[in-house]
């Protein structure tokens, strides 16, 4: 049994973005092994309801709200409640709560650009990270991945389809490095719920069509990512970084069962797959208990039932983001992190109904024709070009109203 720095035979746990759909999943696990796991640190951006929902059922030891106004709300709520957790405000305490001493296992389910710092924080500081947040790695691949090498963190993904992959490579392997012997990774895709569709069908796509994915339960921002196969373009990335491979040695495949949830192809002609049915209590189960196994709630999967399983190759003349997230990973430098940005945004504006469902890929490829690209050495620089992406969109929208 391990023992944290705190004598405590349970690991402690700090949920990054607790509120969404990853850190619903992510309780979900902890509540049901509440003898191995502790939940130590919550956060939340603004959602004060849904954060004081789960203080009252699981009283961590702290709670952070981001935003500063939702923050002084929440702790009025605490405080009223006669709950012992202590509330913490703003962006700084998101950094704090990964590193307590009493912090084995930091899971970060914070969508976006904002989960880059206190993920990066964790790693720093040598900790056990659950990495849901894809836009750390994009953003900051080399930087991120020679922290967790200086000091001995733990990256284990819990994407679905990485998790898959690290499920599939040998038992010793380490993230961040080529398995000997892995000749290409097959990362899977459900193709979203406009796989069928003709181009010119999707010019009035809505916001709630293009939340409305097919299997999986989902934020509305990554709904909207799936719906344009750039949460795919993202993870392609992400997946470079996290195999030690290049775009090259990833190839896409459409599998609209999302039941298969990615595969590795040896030099010997294995081909290893992970299956499971999807639900993001699977990845989350298996990376925090990790060499472990542990129950996880999700249902045993019916395979003469599914009867057939379908694969295909993207179309990425009909998905741009696709194609935008190849040139990024091939452009190298900032540039992921400039795709990265100027797709939020441009998400953002189509979920507000400020632009077109298939203005979102122009947004981001007019971003990445206009902002410079330089090393990612520096955190300060790439900062700095995420935030002139946002700028270029922001005024690039308001040019088109």
């Amino acid at each position: 049994m391990m023992v944290n720095a705190t004598g405590s035979s349970r690991q402690g746990v700090c949920l990054l973005g607790a509120t969404g759909s990853i850190g619903g999943s992510t309780l979900d696990v902890l509540r049901q092994h509440s003898d191995s796991y502790q939940l130590i640190a919550v956060t939340a951006n603004r959602d004060v309801e849904g954060l004081f929902l789960i203080c009252q059922h699981f009283q961590p030891h702290y709670a952070v709200l981001a935003d500063e106004r939702c923050g002084e709300l929440f702790r009025q709520r605490i405080n009223a409640a006669g709950l012992t957790t202590e509330v913490l405000i703003g962006r700084q305490a998101l950094l704090e709560v990964t590193v307590l001493d009493d912090v084995d296992v930091v899971v970060s389910a914070i969508v976006g650009a904002a989960g880059l710092l206190p993920t990066l924080e964790a790693v720093k500081h040598g900790k056990r990270v659950l990495l849901a947040n894809k836009e750390a790695l994009v953003m900051s691949g080399h930087l991120f991945i020679e922290a967790a090498q200086q000091s001995g963190a733990q990256l284990l993904p819990v994407d679905s389809e990485h998790n898959a992959i690290f499920q599939c490579m040998p038992a010793d392997y380490i993230v961040g490095n080529r398995a000997a012997g892995v000749r290409r990774i097959l990362l899977t895709a459900s193709g979203g719920p406009f796989r069928t569709y003709a181009l010119d069908e999707l010019r009035d796509i809505t916001p709630d069509q293009a939340c409305a994915h097919p299997n999986w339960e989902m934020g509305r921002k990554i709904s909207v990512d799936s719906a344009t196969m750039m949460n795919k373009g993202l993870e392609l990335i992400e997946a470079c970084w996290l195999f030690g491979m290049g775009v090259d040695d990833i190839d896409i495949i459409i599998h609209p069962q999302s039941v298969i949830h990615s595969m590795v192809d040896y030099d010997d002609g294995s081909v290893l797959a992970q299956l499971g049915n999807p639900d993001m209590r699977t990845p989350i189960a298996n990376a925090l208990s990790w060499p472990e196994r542990i129950h996880s709630g999700v249902e045993p999967l019916d395979l003469p039932k599914l009867a057939m399983l379908n694969f295909e190759k993207p179309d990425f003349e009909r998905f741009r983001c696709l194609q935008l997230a190849h040139d990024a990973w091939n452009a190298g430098g900032t540039a992921p992190a400039i795709l990265n940005a100027a797709n939020e945004l441009a998400v953002d504006a189509f979920l507000s109904e400020r632009i077109s469902f298939l203005a979102i890929a122009d947004m981001v490829d007019a971003a990445m024709g206009a902002c410079e690209v330089h090393a990612a050495s520096d955190l300060d620089q790439i900062l700095d070009d995420d935030r002139l992406a946002r700028n270029y969109v922001e005024q690039y929208i308001g040019g088109k109203r």
